[in-house]
């Protein structure tokens, strides 16, 4: 849960309708065991302020397709459009600072404390000289300010090996915002914790999305947790788009396609 009596939204901006990424006849370089690209020929549009929810079996697609999103993962044939900028190698380094990711797992340096691998989120943001010798103390503030807002003011300084799963996942979510992202991206961001502890992250993942305008995809297991938080669920079926649409019936309709 967000602690609403520090100020998070002014690091977000406002909600407004605008296509905010474009995904045209995407076709990934890798492929399958069969042959077959991970991506076949996505086309996805998404607006500013969506709450989205990415489903399918284990090997669709929904974790190349979020990669893709921050040019991890190399195209074969398509483009991708973020905030106007066609995705390359020139602009690449642009949209990643508005683009933060969730790793499965976190992806957190277990060795350091909750606010340094919060502090590394701001690594794209600062040149080789500005943290030469330490961050700013106003990156510092910064972060212990977000992990305070995250439920974690008695963890700041703490080693992540020593924090919950649910715990990490939440300094997870604060070095992602600490870059001032305008999308974020969680690949599986519940996988592996209880019950309590995914409802939290789930619930900060909503409150971000609802109240401070930040546009969410995610990939999910659950599909009563996809329809209690996402507006939106794309489903991917080996590598293709099989639908794009409402969260509304989804166990009816595709419980073959999702696990």
């Amino acid at each position: 849960m967000i602690n609403h009596q520090l100020p998070i939204t002014h690091y977000l901006l406002p909600v407004t309708s605008v296509k905010q990424i474009e995904c045209q006849n995407l076709e990934t370089a890798y492929t399958t065991s069969l042959n077959r690209p991970i991506l076949n020929n996505v086309n996805l549009e998404i607006e500013q302020g969506e709450f989205i929810v990415l489903l399918g079996l284990n090997g669709a697609g929904k974790s190349t397709l979020l990669r893709s999103l921050v040019g991890l993962i190399p195209l074969e044939k398509g483009k991708i459009i973020i905030n106007g900028l066609e995705m390359n190698t020139q602009t690449l380094p642009k949209i990643r600072r508005d683009v933060a990711m969730l790793f499965q797992g976190g992806g957190l340096i277990r060795q350091l404390s909750a606010i340094d691998n919060v502090l590394c989120g701001r690594l794209g943001v600062r040149s080789i000289k500005d943290t030469l010798f330490g961050f700013p103390k106003r990156d510092r503030i910064l972060a212990e300010e977000l992990l305070v807002q995250l439920g974690l003011k008695d963890k700041i300084y703490q080693k992540i090996s020593k924090l919950s799963g649910g715990q990490q996942q939440r300094v997870a979510i604060a070095r992602a915002l600490i870059q001032s992202p305008q999308i974020l991206l969680a690949d599986e961001p519940i996988t592996g914790l209880d019950v309590v502890a995914s409802q939290q992250v789930m619930q900060i993942l909503a409150e971000l999305n609802t109240e401070q305008g930040l546009t969410i995809i995610t990939v999910l297991h659950d599909l009563g947790i996809a329809a209690e938080y996402a507006k939106r669920a794309i489903v991917l079926e080996a590598g293709r788009v099989v639908y794009d649409g409402k969260c509304d019936n989804l166990q009816e309709h595709f419980s073959q396609v999702i696990n």
